[in-house]
């Protein structure tokens, strides 16, 4: 298997067999790299990503979301902020993140703090959602008890009828969280359970990166 990566020493990309990202310097390059290669052989949602918190108790919390924005600053969802993972967040925020390519037999886990982001941006990215999903986002009481689904199509139904055929704000309690990493593992199948994997670390988000490998 042939793959392209990111150069170490000058960030640019290169060929090797599949255990070539092992020499990577920079992990955001390798990631957009590996994410690319994912949307080109994953049949569905290859920006899904298993997102971790903890509740008030300490017990560990993990759902389904989908990456909506990378930069060199960190990786971006948006959600009801009075859902679960909202609220938890708000009340702890760190959280690990998990993709897993089965098509590439590959993964990625990530650690960090949480931010949420700008007004700005949280609008930018909801103006281009589909007008069925801003509707959504009002409708929905994410996390809470439902009594029916009657009730829920009920409630999309009144705020269909409510916004009419103008333009549908951003509701004040949906936004965007960025994880702002300082843990980045990149893990790579081979025979016999002997796998690839290497990991980069940092003590704060904006410092510079270290990395290992990792037996498996």
């Amino acid at each position: 298997m042939t793959v392209t990566l990111g150069n170490p020493a000058t960030g640019e990309l290169i060929s090797g067999d599949s255990s070539g990202f092992l020499a990577a310097g920079e992990p955001f390059i390798l990631f957009s790299q590996w994410l690319g290669e994912a949307e080109k052989s994953e049949p569905n949602d290859p920006n899904a990503m298993a997102l971790a918190t903890v509740d008030p108790d300490g017990l560990p919390d993990v759902r389904m979301v989908l990456l909506k924005g990378l930069d060199d600053h960190g990786f971006v969802f948006y959600t009801n902020t009075e859902s679960a993972k909202g609220t938890e967040l708000d009340a702890n925020p760190k959280a690990a993140l998990l993709f897993h390519w089965k098509s590439l037999r590959r993964q990625v886990r990530i650690r960090g703090p949480v931010e949420r982001v700008s007004d700005a941006e949280a609008d930018a990215y909801y103006a281009t959602r589909p007008r069925g999903s801003r509707v959504g986002a009002w409708a929905s009481q994410q996390s809470r008890p439902l009594e029916g689904r009657f009730a829920l199509e009920k409630a999309v139904a009144s705020y269909t009828a409510r916004f009419g055929i103008g333009e549908i704000p951003r509701p004040p309690h949906w936004t965007g969280f960025r994880i702002l990493p300082v843990q980045i593992e990149f893990w790579h199948d081979r025979p016999f359970r002997l796998h690839d994997r290497l990991v980069f670390r940092r003590s704060v988000p904006a410092g510079g990166w270290s990395r290992q490998q990792l037996y498996p």
